[in-house]
């Protein structure tokens, strides 16, 4: 965890760890998808040399391009915005995928990525109940404690709730967009997929 993050904590800082570890080895090029005001992006940087960031929302790109760094922020939407196919090397989205038709972005990610390159996403989805209700109540508790502990940044993008697909659709999604992708429910209402685009 780094100084910056260290200050800062909320349910999406919290897994920010594993989508840094899923950057692969010599990954040259990265792109962060809804990348707000940069923390991810920035975190990138440390060790991928061209980090590109995208957003739809102006406000949390001005802040982002206030930081003194050298990510390339675009104000734009990554649905549509004119990125050269299989160019990228990883690709993150942290609470991104629940504001599009999550479908189209894993359709877009895909084609994004080159061949070996990986895919890192955490994101929200909707609980399914009552079969989620246990959890659910597991994860307050557990993020209560966290607040409690580390206190709590409200990040300044915009935010869509409830999310429009449920975790077992969200699963069911993954498995067929992204053969061999690893699906992960994580406690703190959060769910992961990291996935490498196959060779070839």
């Amino acid at each position: 965890m780094t100084l910056e993050n260290g200050r800062r904590w909320n349910h999406n800082i919290h897994y920010h760890s594993r989508i840094l570890r899923a950057v692969p080895d010599g990954a040259q090029r990265a792109l962060d998808v809804g990348c707000g005001e940069g923390m991810l992006a920035r975190e990138l940087r440390r060790t991928v040399p061209h980090v590109t960031g995208i957003d739809l929302d102006a406000p949390s790109i001005d802040q982002a391009l206030k930081y003194p760094d050298d990510v390339d922020y675009v104000l734009g939407d990554f649905l549509t915005h004119p990125f050269e196919p299989a160019s990228f090397d990883v690709i993150a989205s942290v609470a991104t995928l629940h504001h599009m038709d999550a479908a189209a972005g894993l359709a877009r990610m895909r084609d994004l990525l080159r061949p070996g390159g990986v895919l890192a996403i955490v994101g929200l989805a909707r609980s399914a109940m009552p079969d989620d209700l246990p959890r659910d109540l597991a994860g307050v508790v557990v993020g209560t404690f966290h607040r409690v502990a580390k206190g709590h940044w409200k990040h300044p993008s915009p935010t869509v709730w409830p999310p429009p697909v449920t975790y077992p659709q969200m699963r069911t999604l993954a498995a067929e967009m992204l053969p061999g992708s690893r699906y992960r429910r994580h406690l703190l209402l959060r769910y992961s997929i990291i996935w490498r685009k196959p060779q070839g």
